[in-house]
């Protein structure tokens, strides 16, 4: 199977051409290096692009994965569902600030979180997850505060068991990672049995690491030389991979989630 481009707008017209060779009734067009508009709505390639780069010989295969995906998930959201058949898919899920660079901040449903970032709500379905809007959360009579109850409840229950690993480095550094890899690893960051769970194998509060959706590192706060290492890997991995949030650690204590070093200072 062909490669598809690596250029950023080569690669826009591809999934252009793909989308509607597969979906002959959307109308795609390309109006930036890798931002769509298919039927009147903004459709980011910048995700789908990282996730090709990162396996390029399932290329075309990804993308149409993807679409279809993306379009299923627009059908779904044009049907009326019921909170009693919603509530327990209802999850949460770690944004940074720049979605408002193209989504419309008053039509999603969300709460301000630390670290320049959101925590956003989705329908988690079995081929599928929807955003909810603003509109579904005040057809369901809730308010964000009832979402992120819901969600987080709904979180823990999800994998009742997360298996995490432990590893210890050799300057004396340590590191619990979760790597379930179903798209839920970083929005585990709001679970409330965190720091009892993870303080014992840390030493104490400690920090954590989400660069991406599917990247949860928990980390020891020391030595300097450790966390240095992290601070680099995490960079790497905030520029590189699908789905990113943020590069900056946040600081897990008894009393909850903040933001970075300094800002619990």
């Amino acid at each position: 199977m062909a490669h598809l481009p690596r250029e950023p707008e080569a690669f826009g017209e591809q999934v252009a051409v793909l989308l509607k060779r597969y979906f002959p009734d959307r109308e795609p067009e390309l109006v930036g290096p890798l931002d769509l508009i298919v039927s009147g709505r903004h459709l980011g390639l910048e995700n789908l692009y990282r996730m090709v780069l990162r396996n390029p010989s399932r290329g075309t295969e990804i993308v149409e994965n993807y679409l279809e995906k993306v379009l299923e998930g627009d059908l779904v959201l044009n049907l009326p569902m019921p909170l009693a058949m919603a509530r327990g898919r209802i999850m949460p899920r770690i944004q940074p600030l720049s979605i408002f660079d193209r989504l419309d901040r008053e039509q999603v449903a969300h709460i301000p979180y630390v670290n320049g970032t959101v925590i956003v709500y989705v329908i988690d379905l079995p081929e599928v997850t929807v955003s909810i809007t603003t509109e579904q959360m005040i057809k369901w009579g809730l308010g964000p505060e009832d979402l992120d109850d819901i969600s987080r409840k709904n979180l823990s229950r999800y994998v009742p068991e997360v298996k995490i690993k432990v590893i210890q480095s050799n300057d004396g550094g340590r590191a619990a990672m979760v790597s379930e890899k179903d798209g839920y690893d970083a929005a585990r960051l709001l679970l409330t049995t965190l720091h009892k769970r993870l303080a014992p194998e840390l030493d104490g509060d400690f920090f954590v690491a989400t660069p991406a959706r599917d990247c949860f590192v928990a980390v020891s706060n020391g030595p300097d030389s450790f966390l240095d290492r992290l601070r680099q890997r995490v960079g790497q991995d905030f520029r590189r991979m699908p789905y990113p949030i943020t590069r900056e650690l946040f600081v897990v204590t008894r009393d909850g989630v903040a933001g970075t070093a300094a800002d619990a200072a």
